[in-house]
């Protein structure tokens, strides 16, 4: 475990686990540090939707192209075939996996096959982060000098104290902190292009209640979906801050958003984390 700046300077093999909000500026990190070469990009998502969701969300694809009367017959005598391209840039076929809660009229997921695929998710990003270690091994096999994990915003709610000290004996956790305005900013894009998130179950209950009673509503399948989500992505992130702060004072460490934001090299991003560390 990385304990000072002069530890994390002059360590010859330097791993990283990424942690924060989608948006804040992980991905951004983990590509900016990579071009100093040297670097193993491991992303949590990627592995998520490449390996341990992949057959549940071609499943789900192919299950909605078999309400097409067309299609139908095309795919059950196997003349077509359904794939999913999950690239690092790409996982709109996990936020598609996942869905939104609500009226399947507007598109949205009845409330137990939301949660049977909240549930499907955290196990696919538990069994990834338990992965780390295989793939930091398998990363100085083929010759990466540095490791770097760039983890999902939702790491925090995995709720799993004994991945958290795996993680942090293999790696140096970094919480890239938001800023009020960077904050206000994911609020905003949350609120104006709403998209599907993984939810603690019980914030879920919790918020999926309050919201019921505040809406006058009696059922979730009563509920718009993109509505939904724009009303708790600000509870979500409150929720997500506190738990971000608390992982990083055990395991880590912690750097500022805006700060990253100005970095314009690998090296300026390793003198950010060393300065963390003082």
């Amino acid at each position: 475990m990385i304990t000072s700046a002069d530890q994390f300077k002059n360590e010859k093999n330097k791993r990283l686990t990424l942690l924060g909000m989608s948006g804040v500026g992980k991905t951004r990190l983990a590509k900016l540090i990579g071009e100093g070469g040297g670097w193993f990009h491991f992303s949590g998502d990627y592995r998520i939707g490449a390996t341990h969701l992949k057959d549940a969300i071609i499943d789900n694809i192919a299950l909605k192209m078999k309400k097409d009367s067309w299609l139908k017959p095309l795919l059950e005598n196997n003349s077509i075939s359904v794939n999913s391209q999950v690239s690092f840039d790409n996982l709109e076929p996990i936020s598609t996996f996942l869905g939104k809660v609500g009226n399947p009229e507007e598109g949205g997921l009845p409330i137990d096959e939301f949660i049977r695929r909240q549930s499907l998710f955290l196990e696919a990003e538990v069994k990834a982060m338990y992965e780390v270690p295989r793939f930091i091994n398998q990363s100085q096999e083929e010759g990466y000098a540095h490791f770097i994990n760039d983890a999902g915003g939702s790491l925090c709610e995995l709720d799993d104290d004994k991945l958290y000290k795996l993680l942090s004996e293999k790696t140096l956790i970094v919480y890239i902190k938001t800023s009020k305005e960077t904050e206000r900013k994911l609020i905003d894009r949350a609120k104006r292009r709403p998209k599907p998130l993984y939810y603690n179950p019980n914030f879920f209950e919790k918020a999926l209640q309050s919201y019921l009673k505040e809406n006058n509503l009696s059922y979730a399948a009563q509920i718009n979906p993109d509505a939904f989500v724009g009303w708790v992505f600000p509870k979500l992130v409150a929720d997500r801050l506190k738990k971000y702060e608390s992982l990083a004072s055990k395991y880590g460490c912690t750097i500022k958003s805006d700060e990253l934001h100005d970095c314009g090299s690998a090296k300026d991003v390793i003198n950010l984390i060393s300065n963390a560390l003082k």
